[in-house]
Order: structure tokens, then sequence, then C-alpha cells
């Protein structure tokens, strides 16, 4: 083979690598396409469990363009609504349905993007592994407050908990101990990553978080034989699940717009399921 029939063997080499690493990923180029040529910024607050999937979806649009600015910032799904509400944000986030009256007051439109479950959690260094919902209901209620009487240590239990305005609690409260009321006694903190941080470190702490939020910093419990998993929730068999919003004061337009239709896409609906959701596509 001469040179020049190398080099042209080469070249058709790459070019065909090319094309098929292009046919490979359509969808990762073809979604950012509606932001060519866009400019301005989307401000985002709210719920904190959506925070994994708003920055990457946030990173990816804003590498590809650089007039387009997005912020995004927790608070809580009340926050989020009430933000979006008075028009201080764009979009604001919860981890629950917004309720009819602040639909009504703010005029919100509502976006479920994504499923996520709400997993009971305590620190990997605990013996116990599995309760019962009966259990639970009493632990978070000061009925149950050593570990011993559910076959853990001789120790008392520490309750986290989210504070009212949180969707996850909101979930948490409504579908894994039925509307009872949580002791007073327990601490309350202010996010996943805060409840996340608290039980990990906290051999006798017991919380609750979002399912995407687990790794290994914290152990899942099963509840009723139960454990609360991407899988499980998906399937159905772990009932204590919520829908992800986005909210916006009345239709969304412009750029807006375009960022909700981006989660979506092919690629949004991938970015959710990478971060520990349930697609909804």
């Amino acid at each position: 083979m001469s040179r020049t029939e190398g080099r042209l063997h080469w070249l058709m080499a790459i070019s065909t690598l090319v094309l098929l690493l292009a046919g490979f990923c359509p969808a990762m180029a073809g979604d950012l396409d509606p932001f060519s040529g866009m400019t301005g910024t989307v401000k985002i607050s709210g719920g904190t469990a959506h925070i994994p999937v708003m920055k990457e979806a946030a990173k990816r649009i804003m590498q590809n363009n650089p007039d387009i600015r997005i912020t995004v910032a927790g608070g809580g799904s009340g926050v989020g609504i009430k933000q979006v509400g008075e028009g201080l944000v764009d979009i604001g986030n919860s981890g629950r349905k917004p309720t009819d009256e602040e639909i009504a007051k703010y005029d919100l439109k509502m976006f479920k993007w994504a499923i996520d479950g709400v997993g009971v959690v305590a620190n990997p260094e605990n013996r116990v592994k599995a309760l019962s919902k009966n259990q639970v209901k009493a632990i978070f209620a000061g009925r149950i407050d050593n570990w011993k009487a559910v076959g853990g240590m001789d120790k008392a239990i520490n309750v986290y908990t989210r504070d009212e305005a949180s969707g996850t609690r909101e979930v948490f409260w409504k579908k894994a101990i039925d509307k009872e009321d949580i002791t007073p006694g327990a601490n309350v903190v202010v996010s996943n990553g805060a409840m996340k941080s608290a039980v990990a470190n906290d051999p006798y702490g017991i919380g609750y978080v979002s399912v995407g939020h687990i790794d290994a910093s914290v152990m899942p419990l099963a509840i009723d034989g139960v454990t609360p998993t991407l899988e499980t929730v998906k399937s159905g068999q772990y009932p204590v699940a919520r829908g992800l919003f986005s909210n916006t004061r009345g239709e969304p337009t412009g750029l807006t717009q375009t960022f909700i239709a981006f989660l979506f896409s092919e690629t949004g609906q991938k970015i959710a399921a990478e971060k520990g959701f349930v697609a909804v596509k």
C-alpha cells in the first residue's frame, strides 16, 4: 500500500468512526438544538431531591450555549411553589403536587418529569436491616425510642426529620407513617443532603431521604420486606413514592419552556434515570 493509499484508508476509518459515534447518541445533540441562539436566564428553586437533575441539565445546556445562564437553588417544595408563584424564580420545583389552593392562587402549571421513592435510612453500622411499617410509625412517633426494641443495640434512637415545607416529608408522612404525628424530639434538617449527612454521622440515627440520594454513606431499611430501590419504586412494590414536579406561573414561554421540554426529552429522561429516579417516558 502506497503512502497516499494508506492516508486515504486512515481518513476513511476516522470518518466512519465519527459517523458511528454520531449515530450512537443522536439524542444528545438533537435535544440541545432548541437552545441554539437563545439567550437569557432561568432561575430555579425548591425541592432538594430535584437538584442533581437540575444541575446536570443546566451544565449541559450552558456548556453548549454560553449566552444562557441557569441558576439552581433548594429550599424545599413549599419554598419553590411560593417563589415561583410570587415571580421570584421562573421554575419552582416540588416533590409533591401543589394543592388546589396553591394552583388557584398562583395560576400554576405543573410538569411531572420523574417519579421518586422516599426511603427510610439508618447508619451502615446499625445491625437492624429491616422494620415493619408499624415499627417505623412507632419510632417516628416516639413510642419506640431504643434500638433494642427492634433487634438492635441497647441505644437510644435519634430520629431525624424535615420541616413541614418539605415535599419529601409530606410523602413520608402520608405514605410511610399514615399521617401520624412525628415526635417533637426529632432533629429537623433542611434538605435531603443534610439528612443523609446527619444519619451517616450518627450510628444511632434514623431518617428518610429521596431514593435518588441513597448511596453507601447510609443504609436503606427494608419496610415490610421491601427495600427502597429504583427497581422496587418502578415496579410499585415500594409504595412510598411521589412525583417530581417543575411548576411555572402560567404557561411557560421562551427559555423556561425550552428548559422544561428538555427535561422530557430522551436526554433529560436519561439524566433523571442516571440520578436514581424513574423516568416518565
